[in-house]
């Protein structure tokens, strides 16, 4: 874990009133996060506090230099990003958490947000976007970039996964199908009667919305749905 703490030259962002915006940056790669510090310095209205190379070492940093914005990366070692970012939002409230990232996964985008994230944005954002997503942040306001945007919508009109609504004994016969028992075997495995298998296979197939037990077993296989 590195600190660092400069009054911040600043030459494009004409803020006059107020005291600078505090940033820290939280990523695992040194490169990534020099790069960042430099971005920084073209801004008088930010200043860095400090810098940590884990999620760990963020939550122990964040209560030394109480940053207003935190630049997340979201995938290192130890302690992910969104889990960095719920402790952080839990202990810290105040501070506003930027997951600035790689990758635009959809449970990547869900996992930030839902962790308290107020902002999601991708590494190649460009420079006057990323000030004006700190600034945002700093004020309460959310900023996801176009591409995450995208994926949440795409990722809302998704049907839903099937096999949700099954139960528990429907998941464990329907493990039992994919290893090819049939029902009587499958009865005397869990030792309950043939008829009540008999009506778990319908459930099973109703609620997978399939035709046979074939079908079922593929579905189940694609979607990982056995117990």
């Amino acid at each position: 874990m590195t600190e660092t703490e400069n009054n911040l030259p600043g030459s494009e962002t004409g803020s006059t009133s107020f005291q600078p915006i505090r940033v820290m940056l939280v990523d695992d790669h040194a490169m990534v996060r020099r790069g960042l510090a430099t971005f920084l310095m073209v801004f008088d209205d930010f200043k860095l506090v400090g810098e940590a190379d884990s999620g760990l070492a963020a939550i122990e940093l964040c209560e030394q230099v109480k940053p207003d914005v935190i630049l997340m990366d979201m995938v290192m070692p130890e302690m992910d990003g969104a889990s960095a970012t719920r402790a952080i939002r839990k202990q810290f409230p105040h501070v506003q958490v930027i997951a600035l990232t790689s990758f635009k996964e959809g449970e990547l985008i869900k996992n930030a947000l839902e962790a308290g994230a107020i902002g999601f944005l991708l590494k190649d954002v460009s420079a006057d976007d990323l000030a004006w997503a700190i600034r945002a942040a700093r004020s309460g306001r959310a900023t996801l970039s176009p591409e995450a945007a995208q994926v949440l919508v795409e990722t809302a009109n998704l049907p839903p996964a099937p096999g949700l609504d099954l139960t528990v004994r429907e998941r464990e016969v329907l493990g039992l199908m994919i290893e090819g028992l049939n029902n009587t075997q499958i009865a005397g495995k869990l030792t309950i009667s043939p008829s009540t298998i008999k009506s778990h296979v319908s459930n099973i197939l109703s609620k997978l919305g399939v035709a046979s037990r074939t079908e079922a077993v593929t579905l189940a296989l694609r979607n990982k749905l056995a117990s």
